[in-house]
């Protein structure tokens, strides 16, 4: 665990550097100028729409746990969700978050199954909320043609539109079709043993049926419940929403204007866009799908101005604040 954070530590390193040098190495001066002259409530407003994204992501969690445990308190799943940022931010894909969630999960009191899941609901309703989000952007964009219909863009786009819709689909098929997938698990059980992929058939059979069988209860539990299924899809849809908004308060931040909702609507294509991108944090591929969609508001020095401070509010203050997180005792 901790080389893998260490590898992807010099990675994030590595391309944060990268990406220092492209969005620093023409007009130096007049960068730092304008990262230095960012009106600082307007600032305080882009970390405070961070700061309420994590409180909803919080409650969101809250919710679900409460579903199968009555007494678990909101503070522990604030700082769950604290610690959590760290996980996501120095994983690919996020990936590192949910192991750790789970862990935390037992520590607290609940069962390995319980905690799994939690993890499963909070995962399902969030993927939902960035896909409905993700086909309003594009219906609205295509209505009111706000970003040229650029090819690579456009593709990138699709693609990660169908990435993160692929996911939902896969999610349901998996959570609802326990029979036909147990039956798929055992053929490719079989077959991968064959090819000596998996050494102990009977011990990766086990486990991965345990798996099918929480992600179906998962399911079950929240549709047994329409209004908290929809009332968690809710939660992930204000928190997304808002944060979609901190490029608006930086751009509003150099006394710029741009209309909040193509604000979100560039923001979802960036988040779509950078969902793909096989490195922590999505590094590289959400600067650049930053600097493409937002430069029909703003460009040259301060829109790559603009780029460096979203990314410190969204990522790596997300980092610094997890790893305080983490080195606080829980009460």
């Amino acid at each position: 665990m901790k080389n893998n954070n260490l590898r992807n530590g010099i990675i994030i390193a590595v391309v944060t550097g990268i990406v220092l040098v492209f969005a620093l190495k023409d007009d130096f001066f007049e960068k730092i100028y304008y990262i230095l002259s960012f009106n600082v409530w307007w600032l305080l407003a882009g970390v405070l729409c961070v700061v309420m994204y994590w409180l909803l992501k919080a409650l969101a969690i809250y919710r679900c746990t409460r579903k199968l445990n009555n007494d678990y308190p909101f503070r522990k799943s604030l700082k769950l969700t604290l610690d959590t940022q760290f996980f996501n931010a120095v994983t690919p894909f996020s990936l590192g978050g949910q192991p750790y969630q789970i862990y935390r999960f037992k520590k607290q009191g609940l069962t390995i199954s319980e905690g799994t899941n939690i993890i499963i609901q909070d995962c399902v309703v969030y993927q939902i909320a960035l896909i409905i989000l993700g086909t309003i952007a594009i219906i609205a964009n295509n209505i009111l043609g706000i970003f040229p219909d650029d090819s690579l863009l456009k593709k990138l786009v699709v693609l990660g539109y169908i990435i993160n819709l692929s996911v939902v689909v896969i999610l349901f098929a998996v959570a609802f079709n326990k029979k036909a997938n147990k039956a798929l698990l055992n053929l490719g059980v079989k077959i991968g043993s064959k090819l000596k992929i998996i050494k102990d058939e009977d011990h990766f059979l086990n486990r991965s049926n345990e798996f099918i069988n929480n992600f179906h209860h998962s399911a079950v539990v929240l549709m047994q419940s329409k209004k908290h299924f929809i009332n968690v899809i809710l939660i992930n849809m204000v928190a997304l929403l808002i944060l979609y908004l901190v490029p608006f308060t930086l751009i509003m931040g150099l006394g710029e204007y741009v209309n909040p909702s193509y604000v979100i609507i560039a923001t979802a294509y960036v988040m779509i866009m950078g969902s793909f991108v096989p490195l922590p944090g999505g590094s590289g591929g959400l600067e650049f799908g930053f600097v493409q969609f937002f430069g029909g508001f703003t460009l040259g020095a301060k829109l790559s101005s603009i780029m460096l401070v979203w990314r410190l509010l969204t990522y790596y203050l997300g980092i610094i604040v997890g790893a305080i997180s983490l080195n606080q005792k829980e009460e």
